[in-house]
């Protein structure tokens, strides 16, 4: 079964829009008023400029007091935003070492067996060069998947992996990273799908609803194309910033994939795709 890797049709939920624009809103508010009290002030120095008012000057100074806070607000606010950026990049780091290296580790390595095309494993992404992965990457555009079967295996692990989504979608709402906010409220939705037509269709595969749904193939496909591209994202970042952390992540997972008795057959020992 043929898919294609591209980005969703479907709109992105954004319940952050609101929050975000109330707080723009306000700082907005906070700028026109410290620029509206420096306006006052020079209006005042140039209303009384030729008169015998002897400390006239004086209001050129407090004109320069809101401008001088505006600009340290913007120039300390600028400081803090770049602390911010590193430490929520440096958490991000983590995080992603965790959900690749042990949580989503079964989620994974069951998506790339039930692969037919593109021949992709676990040997062949550590043994490959940084060139050779990246094409792997453009590759994964388009997949072909074994059986219907061997992807409801892969949509089931979703579906256990659930609150590993919901864990990583609370993070990534207290550390404002709305993408993978967005990402992670899409599978989650989906695996409730699953749930549901599980819960209404016993001994059913979901798999075999989404062949007769042309919307609800679409998010298996972007759920399924997603977490192969995923991967292989986070394998080249490795390979090209911490190739030790990456060796020690393709080592787990080889020897994962032996424990576990996931077997990569090459598409020439497959037959004919579906």
């Amino acid at each position: 079964m043929r898919i294609r890797t591209t980005d969703s049709p479907f709109g992105r939920e954004g319940l952050i829009y609101s929050i975000r624009s109330a707080d723009h809103f306000t700082d907005a508010l906070r700028v026109f008023g410290l620029l509206a009290l420096s306006g006052v002030f020079l209006y005042l120095y140039d209303v009384w400029r030729d008169g015998f008012w002897p400390h006239k000057e004086f209001l050129l100074h407090l004109a320069a007091i809101p401008l001088e806070i505006l600009l340290g607000a913007v120039l300390v606010e600028g400081y803090l935003i770049h602390l911010g950026k590193i430490k929520r990049a440096r958490q991000l780091m983590f995080i992603k070492s965790c959900l690749f290296r042990s949580d989503m580790r079964k989620v994974f390595l069951t998506n790339f067996a039930a692969l037919e095309r593109p021949a992709i494993n676990m040997s062949s992404i550590r043994s490959a060069g940084l060139v050779e992965v990246n094409k792997l990457r453009e590759s994964a555009q388009v997949l072909e998947y074994r059986s219907p079967e061997d992807m409801e295996l892969v949509i089931m692990e979703y579906v256990n992996a659930y609150p590993v989504f919901h864990k990583f979608m609370e993070w990534a709402v207290e550390n404002d990273f709305e993408r993978i906010f967005e990402d992670m409220i899409f599978i989650m939705h989906f695996i409730q799908d699953v749930q549901l037509y599980k819960r209404l269709n016993p001994g059913h595969m979901f798999i075999a609803y989404a062949e007769t749904n042309p919307v609800v193939m679409v998010k298996v496909n972007k759920v399924l194309g997603d977490g192969i591209v995923k991967f292989l994202d986070y394998a080249i970042e490795l390979k090209e910033k911490q190739p030790k952390v990456f060796e020690e992540l393709m080592s787990d997972y080889e020897l994962s994939q032996l424990a576990l008795n996931f077997e990569f057959r090459p598409p020439s020992e497959l037959g004919p795709s579906l």
